[in-house]
């Protein structure tokens, strides 16, 4: 834990004046957030916590049987017209806290059990992240750290991470710019996903598990289906096989129904269908991708990720 702390240290003397022209993510704004501007994610000089708690909601070796400690961060660095998260991603509900606040939620989460802190969205706060990392390990927060991102992560930024971070929790959202600029609005999502998944299993490797199955280390690649194949998924996977690990970690999932502005585009007006979803698997199957989770398909009215839906609470 020493060795983490003067990691953590170090990432925090790197970040000392980052926010004074941010280049934390890929978009690179260079606004000045320490003087309260903001850049393309909205997101100021303080953090912002929609919610936290003992989720246990997630992959099982995340959630384990006491919970995963999940912070869920305000705004985003993308603009997900499907975005089942978007009344905090997108219309930035939350709560700015201080860094010492930050760090207490980490504390208080710990104290209630939890196999991990899960940092969910984490992108465009990582300085503030940090700095409270360091005062909650000083204060002995001593459980793995996961970071889950959407994928669209500075490559720069994620080697700072090295050594600090646990898990990675990525998305590998598409396969083609063309349908990530549609749909997200990032046109270069695909090389800095990929180069940023690369650099994830690099720094943690394939996942391991303790005696009782919870995850102490590793990665995680978190697949959402979207209909009509816009994440060419399938793609995807062959990625992942030849580029990252044949052994590696996916949680395939067919959550995606619409909300937010899927209604504007008829291929995202409708959910996931049986074929659209066995098709990924099929494919994973095909090239030997065989560890992790799938999902059923869920009925109609099910909207929450692996059955736990959401709820705000404030620090």
């Amino acid at each position: 834990m020493n060795h983490k702390l003067d990691l953590v240290k170090k990432a925090n003397i790197f970040f000392r004046d980052s926010m004074k022209r941010c280049a934390i993510c890929p978009r690179k704004c260079g606004v000045d957030r320490a003087a309260g501007k903001k850049g393309y994610c909205r997101a100021g000089n303080n953090p912002v916590i929609y919610s936290y708690l003992a989720h246990h909601g997630e992959e099982p070796p995340i959630s384990g049987t006491q919970g995963s400690g999940t912070i869920f961060f305000s705004h985003c660095n993308m603009r997900c017209v499907y975005c089942q998260n978007y009344y905090f991603s997108q219309l930035d509900e939350g709560a700015e806290v201080s860094v010492e606040a930050l760090a207490g939620v980490m504390i208080k989460l710990q104290a209630q059990g939890c196999h991990n802190i899960n940092l969910v969205s984490p992108t465009h706060f990582v300085p503030q992240i940090l700095g409270a990392l360091e005062i909650a390990m000083k204060d002995g927060l001593k459980i793995p750290i996961v970071y889950n991102s959407s994928g669209y992560d500075s490559i720069e930024t994620l080697r700072t991470l090295d050594g600090i971070v646990d898990i990675y929790l990525p998305d590998m959202r598409y396969s083609d710019d063309a349908q990530a600029k549609k749909y997200s609005d990032a046109a270069d999502y695909c090389e800095h996903d990929r180069r940023a998944v690369i650099e994830m299993q690099r720094q943690v490797g394939d996942l391991s598990l303790d005696d009782e199955g919870i995850a102490v280390k590793g990665l995680i690649i978190r697949l959402l289906v979207l209909p009509s194949n816009v994440s060419g998924t399938r793609n995807t996977l062959r990625f992942i096989r030849d580029k990252v690990s044949p052994n590696a970690h996916l949680s395939i999932m067919s959550q995606f129904y619409p909300t937010f502005k899927s209604y504007d585009y008829s291929e995202l007006s409708r959910r996931v269908s049986s074929d659209d979803y066995q098709n990924v698997v099929d494919e994973a199957k095909k090239l030997m991708l065989n560890n992790g989770w799938i999902q059923e398909i869920p009925p109609e009215s099910d909207t929450g990720f692996f059955g736990t839906n959401i709820k705000p609470c404030k620090p």
